[in-house]
């Protein structure tokens, strides 16, 4: 039989274990809203990102804009001036053929002609070696049936001199 003492120890005890119960309840709880804050803060800086990134691209792309236009003016000067290459303070202009490009436009045809001097034998396979096809092309003059030749076009590029300044004021 259980005395008064007993069966009150017994209630306390029942008591104590639903408030504990309730606290990890509550603990699990917080840590749910305070991960969901935590998904919040990271959807919110995506946006602000992708905001930012968005403003960036629309101003790199009116500087391309200009760049490109400045270019064409600065082409145009060279081409004038009828110079393969122009010297100035802050970078050189230069206009340049690029190399002919070779395209084994029907590899069956070439193939069939090819003399073994203008392929690459790997074992198991032959594939068009292009370098030696480009040397044959100069020094024989000939173009071997299946290949097509690209001509190599004009290339205007611009080369900026990097200086560093220094602010003497200081």
């Amino acid at each position: 039989m259980k005395n008064f003492l007993d069966e009150l120890l017994e209630e306390v005890e029942s008591k104590e274990k639903s408030e504990q119960l309730a606290y990890y309840d509550l603990a699990i709880k917080e840590i749910a809203e305070l991960e969901n804050e935590i998904a919040d803060i990271f959807s919110q800086s995506d946006r602000e990102t992708a905001i930012i990134k968005e403003w960036a691209l629309k101003k790199a792309a009116t500087h391309q804009e200009r760049i490109e236009m400045l270019m064409r003016k600065l082409e145009c000067f060279l081409r004038e001036e009828e110079k393969k290459t122009i010297s100035l303070p802050h970078g050189t202009l230069k206009v340049r053929k690029l190399p002919d490009k070779i395209d084994v436009s029907n590899m069956e045809i070439f193939l069939k002609n090819a003399a073994g001097e203008l392929l690459s034998v790997i074992p198991e396979q032959a594939k068009p070696d292009l370098s030696k096809i480009k040397t044959f092309i100069k020094m024989s003059g000939k173009i071997p049936d299946g290949v097509t030749v690209i001509e190599g076009k004009e290339q205007f590029s611009l080369k900026i001199n990097q200086e560093v300044f220094h602010d003497t004021a200081k």
